[in-house]
């Protein structure tokens, strides 16, 4: 059985994305399956002025609440402009890419299914 967890964020370890298309963005695992979370993960993506993920499309959804900064989010050859509060469903298969668009961080909660790691 798994165990209550309960920290604050910047707790969670930072781990800066070396990807291709990446930039400037770190990633904290705040819940995952290691913890013995048995469907989804959350994860915090925290991006510097001028970052991004990188534009890509994969076989499970995301679900995407934005607690900080400004952005844009590319979708399938559109750009859809988003600050904190915005919350975003991304469905599996579909292109997409997060931009910082604002002059600070950028902070978003990210959460996917467990078998897509």
């Amino acid at each position: 059985m798994a165990e209550l967890k309960m920290m604050r964020a910047h707790e969670v370890e930072a781990e800066e994305i070396r990807h291709e298309g990446v930039e400037k963005v770190t990633l904290r695992w705040l819940i995952s399956k290691s913890d013995g979370a048995p469907t989804f993960a959350m994860r915090l993506f925290e991006v510097g002025p001028g970052g991004h993920s990188p534009l890509h499309r994969h076989e499970w959804e995301h679900e995407v609440y934005i607690l900080a900064g400004q952005g844009e989010l590319d979708y399938e050859g559109r750009s859809f402009e988003f600050a904190a509060g915005h919350f975003i469903f991304v469905p599996a298969g579909r292109e997409h890419r997060f931009r910082n668009t604002g002059p600070g961080e950028m902070k978003f909660l990210c959460l996917v299914p467990n078998d897509s790691y």
